[in-house]
């Protein structure tokens, strides 16, 4: 922390910090994500009430959050002018996993405690990442089209091109835990598992338990016929797969992106998929295709549209009964913590080097 910021934290935690009944607590996304059943039930559980508001840009998430103690935030973008405004929060929830779109690093300079659920959609993602797999690999869209239109003939053809998975390599780009779900289901099919991450000199029990080698991510680009990614989106994996990438990759290779569009240059992809070099793809996040924006749905113009080798999603794999309960209790209990004056449960404090603004006891 910055002197100046210490100061600051130093001189609030002398102050008693406000009961949770007599917090201003903010639920921000609240038409574009609205409150589910779920969510709503923990906040009465808890006793808390939250404005729920739908507020994008400088000014108007100003006149909302400025004097807030806790923030819930989705897909919100929380840049450090915003933050900066945010004198007397204490804790900005999210709920949901990434935190790219809000600036951690001002949010820790000002004493304020970042939460997150890191585990709320570990099995959805999983299992979407291997119905992305085989959607490409099967041509189910496709398939599901030319039977409705009754081109029988031309399907069986189609499907004459398709390989199956058993003896496969399947690489995975991360080894976080949709990472090693996403492993456990593919030994299902029989398929040889590769894996990568940043710190590879640590040891990775789980890895060897389920026969996966952990080598260098040129090696698993070279040798895959699938690559998935589960890694978050940080200046140091922001368009880690581009054109140099693509072109170290083995030869008709399928991409599947559960994680977060940027990771991926889109433009190479595209550039990929005309020349051959990728068979296809099979992508829930996008970096130029919104879809958190109704203005524009539907998309249009996107090269990476309209192709048969190409099944999108709208940014739904973390969906699921099981995963929106996870996230309403996890969500609120990150915050309620907080205000309590308690740390959030192991592994969901994003800035673990924040001082907070008040004094917190272990959970």
């Amino acid at each position: 922390m910055t002197d100046s910021a210490a100061s600051a934290a130093s001189a609030a935690s002398e102050k008693v910090p406000r009961p949770v009944s007599e917090c201003r607590i903010v639920r921000l996304n609240a038409e574009l994500f609205p409150v589910t059943d779920e969510e709503r039930a923990e906040y009465q559980r808890a006793g808390i009430v939250p404005i729920e508001c739908e507020r994008n840009g400088l000014e108007e998430l100003a006149g909302v959050v400025a004097e807030a103690d806790a923030v819930f935030a989705v897909s919100v973008k929380l840049p450090g002018e915003v933050i900066r405004m945010m004198s007397r929060c204490r804790v900005i929830s999210r709920l949901g996993t990434g935190t790219d779109r809000i600036d951690v690093a001002e949010a820790t300079r000002s004493g304020i405690v970042v939460a997150n659920v890191p585990d709320f959609c570990v099995e959805e993602q999983a299992d979407h990442t291997l119905a992305l797999l085989l959607a490409v690999e099967r041509q189910l869209p496709r398939m599901a089209r030319d039977m409705v239109e009754g081109h029988w003939r031309e399907s069986r053809a189609t499907a004459g091109h398709s390989h199956r998975l058993s003896g496969r390599t399947l690489g995975l780009v991360g080894w976080g835990l949709s990472a090693r779900a996403t492993a456990r289901r593919a030994l299902g099919f029989g398929m040889k598992l590769l894996a990568t991450r940043r710190r590879m000199q640590i040891e990775a029990p789980e890895a060897q338990g389920l026969g996966v080698r952990l080598v260098a991510l040129g090696q698993l680009l070279a040798e895959s016929d699938y690559v998935s990614l589960h890694l978050p989106l940080t200046e140091a994996t922001r368009h880690l797969l581009d054109a140099e990438a693509f072109s170290r990759m083995k030869p008709g290779a399928v991409l599947i992106n559960t994680a977060r569009g940027a990771i991926v240059d889109e433009t190479a992809l595209v550039a990929a998929l005309d020349s051959g070099q990728l068979r296809g793809a099979g992508l829930d996040v996008f970096e130029r295709i919104n879809v958190h924006d109704p203005e524009e749905i539907p998309p249009t113009g996107d090269p990476l549209l309209g192709r048969d080798n190409v099944v999108l999603t709208p940014h739904v794999a973390a969906y699921g009964v099981e995963s929106r309960q996870d996230i309403a209790v996890g969500g609120v209990e990150n915050l309620v913590a907080v205000l309590e004056g308690r740390w959030p449960r192991d592994g969901r404090v994003v800035n673990r080097d924040v001082t907070p603004r008040y004094e917190l006891a272990a959970h």
